[in-house]
């Protein structure tokens, strides 16, 4: 089964593909695609497909149109919320230039090296931009392996270089079985790395980022923790699982993936909230963060407010603010799915995102500006092509 959908005017074009092996996805998603005018393809591709064989079948069928993306927790498709599915979105070469480096080895990534290669793909961007009027206006995509642990370090080395280019995107998923994700460029799937894209366009956008929490007066210090592999040992000098459990209200030997998407905690920088996700518990009874941690670090627990009123909210400013907008391109943390699954608002937010043509992914975490969060939507909002006076 496959569908497609063209938006703003065919600047983005979605493809989707829901077939039984990668060699047929792909297929589907060229066929899609193929016969057009693009400056790059992206495609979120559910783990039920062998990553690499899709990738590898996809660029062999569309050689001249570099193509980027990622795994996933589930997809946002056309339709709504989706699973084993592939989602691929068409950019036109009209209404887009992009430059792309990739960040492969991020087990041993230096700020200073992700610096200079950021430098880099600045300078290329700019030359590029200078040969072509194509508005005045740059955002970026990362795409980067939900499991690496690497994701502050990369997001810092990029908002330091890149002062003026904002930056969205998400950590890449499997499922949720948190073993392996992967990364697409240059026809290949790479683990342990990331890829950096930089799009100009005369369309009209927005960042965006929504979660649906407020802070309560309940607050919790990180007293022990593995900073390097974002493990909490110790809350209030108790151990972590069972002081959590206390602070939300449940009892620790029930903690799973759903307890953990319904009791979020927050952390303050610079006046604002940010969710820090907790992935599970271990047996030791310590807990697995998806964000960077600290010892010394204030955790507020969060209340939550009614998801789709929230998200609604967002959409709706957006569509005021551009005039319209033709796509959300998103990027969703799974446990916020699971979140929303959990309240059964789940067809009501599928259809909300059906209505709003939101596309992208379910993520192991979210990238926003010089951030990296847990539990909120972030993306880009586009609006439609101006007339020419």
């Amino acid at each position: 089964m496959g569908a497609t959908q063209s938006s703003v005017g065919d600047s983005i074009v979605v493809a989707q593909a829901k077939s039984v092996g990668p060699r047929e996805a792909a297929e589907e998603i060229s066929r899609q695609l193929a016969f057009l005018d693009l400056a790059m393809i992206i495609v979120f591709v559910s783990p039920f497909y062998h990553p690499a064989t899709f990738i590898e079948e996809l660029t062999c069928r569309i050689p001249d149109t570099p193509i980027f993306g990622c795994t996933t927790a589930g997809e946002l498709a056309p339709g709504g919320w989706e699973e084993d599915s592939v989602v691929a979105m068409g950019f036109s070469a009209e209404d887009f230039i992009i430059a792309a480096r990739p960040f492969p080895d991020l087990s041993t990534f230096r700020v200073d090296h992700g610096r200079s290669v950021c430098s880099e793909l600045h300078q290329d961007f700019t030359r590029l931009t200078e040969e072509r009027d194509c508005g005045e206006e740059a955002f970026g995509f990362l795409f980067i392996d939900g499991m690496c642990q690497r994701e502050e370090a990369v997001m810092s080395a990029i908002y330091t270089s890149l002062e003026d280019i904002p930056v969205v995107g998400g950590s890449a998923g499997d499922g949720l079985r948190f073993d392996k994700s992967w990364i697409f460029y240059g026809g290949k799937a790479h683990s342990d790395a990331a890829i950096l894209i930089l799009i100009k366009t005369r369309l009209p956008f927005r960042l965006f980022k929504c979660d649906h929490f407020e802070p309560t007066s309940i607050k919790m210090v990180v007293t022990e923790a593995d900073i390097e592999r974002r493990i909490v040992k110790e809350i209030n000098a108790e151990p972590a699982a069972i002081e959590y459990s206390r602070a939300v209200g449940i009892r620790d030997t029930k903690l799973d993936s759903l307890s953990f998407a319904a009791h979020p905690v927050l952390v303050r920088v610079g006046g604002s909230y940010y969710a820090r996700s907790i992935q599970r518990m271990d047996p030791d009874g310590s807990l697995r963060f998806f964000c960077a941690i600290d010892e010394g670090m204030v955790l507020t627990i969060a209340q939550v407010r009614n998801p789709i009123d929230a998200t609604n909210d967002i959409f709706e400013r957006l569509i005021d603010d551009l005039g319209g907008v033709s796509i959300f391109i998103g990027f969703e943390c799974v446990l916020r799915r699971l979140a929303v699954e959990q309240h059964q608002l789940s067809r009501e937010m599928s259809e909300l995102y059906r209505r709003n043509n939101v596309i992208g992914f379910q993520t192991y975490g979210e990238q926003y500006r010089s951030m990296h969060v847990n539990q909120t939507l972030t993306g880009v909002a586009i609006g439609r092509r101006r007339a020419a006076p």
